[in-house]
């Protein structure tokens, strides 16, 4: 087909034209005219010629003819190619969309990618092998045979790896009821996931406090209003089934449902507990789909079939057809925050999706972010609390151990006290945790005979040791990923054997564990060690089994997990992340170390948290001691007010950043001579990031800190617009900055 046509005026009148956004960075839609044909309408999915390729869109608005495009009389545009056939995106997506790009400072285009992030979802599915049951079962079938047929019985078509699943057998035994007789084979030519999760079927007993917060949230979705609800409640207190009682009511009205994790790590047990209270497995969307499961699933959505999609933060841009809940569980996570491409706080968006769409939104956590706490002290959020952990089970006593006092011996780094605690809870048979939030062997690798420290050529990082098999240990930056194998002699002043390890990381306390607990089983649990998804699971399935007794594990095994028999938490180095200077960081350690500390005793048996500390006078470890959250969070909120910091003023981050450090820092200081500056309105910098290389990128930052009350997004665009921006170097936004780095 010719792509490029002319069209004459009067042709134009008979053939409208439509404005097509694509997914491209920039902030507009373009002008394509519409075979006579063709009916296309706003919102509609087309395929249009774009510099020389055919690329997929959405239909913006229409064009009128006065609007376009001359070229020597003749109204020269493009034309459409094709339109998709399925249902358009919703016009409440689209005013989300370009919400989230005037919020953000970001390219409309740059957003619109985000929810045409699996454009292959826009061709029909091919059809697939499904499974219908023709007869009951009865007693000639084997116990595996009836269990496919027990789950075959209420009359769905499904595909044989999810009846295997559901059964609990191989897709053999699927198969093999084939050649029976007992099942048929048939098209599916919607393989959606989670079209027909089931809202009736019964759930656990709830308790009283559980049942009175469920109806608050039940009656939020029946009344179709708008509301932010704060589901707070202690580590263990039940909040996911009560929430799950929101997502049966929404089902109920025929609704589609949101759930946020921050991470992938969290879904494991969490899909099981989905399992078991809807008959079937959520929708599921996350980095670490394959092609196809991410076609299948995006295709679900647009079209309605998907009911419920469990995802991490980029979930929030599927476009949905009828939404009609968002759950955030834990809201607090810094994970919900997108670091590069389009810098936005899921969270937020979330809140901002809730608005636009008419429905409620959840926001979930044992330890909320300040933000979110000061939305409900201010009276804008709903505030819904469980103050005790479910069944009975009680809170877990927590102690600060000061390493001032109660020394390890050289060369170790678990204190005696911990130690001893660690013998006895092993010898009543219970598991332990060692909680550090460093991977790796040591964090630095240095020589002690000139004092050269190992830094990555890259970053400004020190490289992290790793230990690996027959010796071959090697060095890492977890910023960039480059890796190099221990050096045997120091590349500053070529001594031999003189590169030492300094500080524990996981595995350096894993030596030490077994070392001191040679009979014990041992597991390490942290990003680096479980290769892919499904080998996390066996592994904390394993420690759910018993199959473990000491786990050494970093923020991975903080939350969202349940092992009965762990009653011992020890936190290895309580004081890590206190010295960084951020301005989340003291909120940061106590959400993660109140976390940890939740994983102890969650079941009957009694729970203890042990803190090693050098400062365990700090106001954080006394606040996790002394079961003081809020007034921990009121001295953080006046702390913050007094600096003029959020969530009581605006921030924006400038980062400027290049491979050439000369021109990257003149950029920056034409950004800083210009620098709005006023009563409501100051700049900071420019100065080097405190991670001043990443990735072989020179980085240097500005920050604007404002009133609420300034459109600070106005303010940053009209000040950047004045600098002359080399190629070479990039300028990025970041509108309420969580990091610094």
């Amino acid at each position: 087909m010719n792509q490029e046509s002319l069209f004459q005026e009067e042709q134009l009148e008979a053939c409208a034209a439509r404005r097509v956004l694509v997914p491209y960075p920039i902030d507009k839609a373009y002008d394509y005219a519409v075979p006579a044909d063709m009916s296309v309408n706003e919102g509609d999915y087309v395929c249009v010629p774009l510099g020389g390729r055919e690329v997929a869109g959405v239909v913006w608005s229409s064009s009128a003819p006065s609007e376009l495009r001359r070229d020597k009389g003749a109204i020269k545009i493009k034309s459409v190619i094709h339109k998709y056939d399925m249902r358009g995106m919703p016009e409440v997506h689209r005013d989300f969309i370009a919400w989230v790009a005037k919020y953000t400072c970001a390219p409309l285009g740059s957003v619109l990618k985000m929810a045409l992030s699996a454009p292959a979802g826009l061709e029909p599915p091919k059809a697939v092998v499904g499974y219908r049951l023709l007869v009951d079962g009865h007693s000639q079938y084997t116990p595996k045979q009836q269990a496919v047929i027990d789950i075959m019985a209420d009359g769905q078509i499904r595909r044989a790896a999810e009846i295997a699943e559901l059964a609990g057998v191989s897709a053999g035994v699927v198969k093999g009821l084939v050649d029976k007789g007992v099942l048929d084979l048939v098209d599916i030519f919607n393989p959606s996931p989670c079209k027909n999760p089931d809202p009736y079927r019964e759930g656990p007993e709830l308790s009283d406090a559980q049942s009175v917060t469920a109806d608050i949230l039940s009656d939020q979705i029946r009344d179709r209003v708008h509301q932010v609800s704060l589901l707070d409640g202690v580590t263990g207190a039940g909040k996911t089934e009560v929430y799950f009682e929101a997502v049966a009511e929404a089902l109920k009205k025929g609704k589609q449902v949101l759930l946020l994790l921050p991470e992938i790590a969290l879904s494991n047990a969490f899909l099981e507990r989905f399992r078991v209270r809807f008959g079937c497995n959520p929708a599921l969307w996350h980095s670490h789909l394959t092609a196809a499961q991410r076609r299948v699933t995006w295709r679900g959505v647009a079209e309605g079939h998907s009911r419920v999609v469990v995802g991490a933060r980029s979930a929030l841009f599927l476009p949905y057809v009828d939404l009609g809940l968002i759950v955030v569980d834990e809201e607090h996570d810094g994970a919900y925050k997108q670091e590069d491409g389009v810098r936005y706080h899921a969270r937020d968006m979330a809140v901002v999706r809730g608005h636009l769409g008419g429905f409620p939104v959840v926001l979930v956590s044992a330890t909320p972010s300040l933000e979110t706490i000061q939305n409900v002290w201010d009276g804008k959020y709903v505030h819904l609390h469980l103050s005790a952990r479910f069944g009975g089970a009680q809170m877990p006593e927590v102690s600060a151990i000061d390493l001032r006092e109660d020394k390890p011996e050289k060369g170790d780094f678990i204190a005696p006290s911990l130690r001893t605690e660690m013998i006895e809870t092993l010898a009543r048979g219970e598991q332990v945790l060692l909680f550090l939030n460093r991977r790796g062997y040591a964090p630095l690798t240095l020589c002690r005979s000139c004092g050269h420290r190992m830094e990555c050529p890259r970053c400004t990082a020190w490289l992290v040791e790793h230990k690996g098999y027959n010796g071959h240990d090697h060095l890492n930056c977890h910023h960039c990923g480059f890796t190099v194998s221990m050096p045997k002699q120091c590349p500053s002043c070529s001594d031999v054997a003189s590169l030492v390890p300094c500080g524990p990381g996981v595995e350096r306390i894993e030596e030490e564990v077994r070392r001191g607990f040679p009979d014990a089983r041992v597991m390490v649990l942290a990003s680096d060690t479980a290769e892919n998804n499904d080998q996390l699971r066996l592994m904390l399935e394993s420690i759910r089994r018993g199959e473990v007794d000491i786990i050494i594990g970093t923020q991975i095994v903080a939350k969202g997990h349940h092992f009965p028999e762990l009653t011992l938490v020890g936190v290895v180095d309580a004081d890590l992340g206190l010295q960084g200077g951020e301005l989340r960081g003291s909120e940061r350690v106590y959400q993660l170390l109140h976390q940890v500390a939740g994983r102890a005793g969650r079941a009957q048996k009694t729970g203890r948290v042990m803190l090693q500390s050098f400062m365990p006078d700090h106001r954080i470890m006394q606040a996790l001691v002394d079961e003081s959250r809020d007034d921990f969070l009121q001295v953080e909120a006046e702390e913050r007010k007094a600096a003029h910091m959020p969530p009581f003023f605006r921030l924006a981050g400038i980062i400027v950043q290049g491979r050439d450090e000369r021109m990257a820092l003149e950029v920056a200081k034409a950004l800083g001579r210009c620098a709005p500056q006023g009563e409501r309105i100051q700049t900071l910098g420019p100065a080097p990031a405190p991670m001043a290389r990443l990735r072989g990128q020179y980085r240097f930052r500005l920050l604007l800190r404002a009133d609420k009350q300034v459109n600070i997004q106005k303010v940053v665009l009209d000040w950047i617009a004045g600098i002359k921006v080399p190629s070479a170097v990039r300028v990025i936004i970041d509108i309420d900055p969580q990091s610094f780095m």
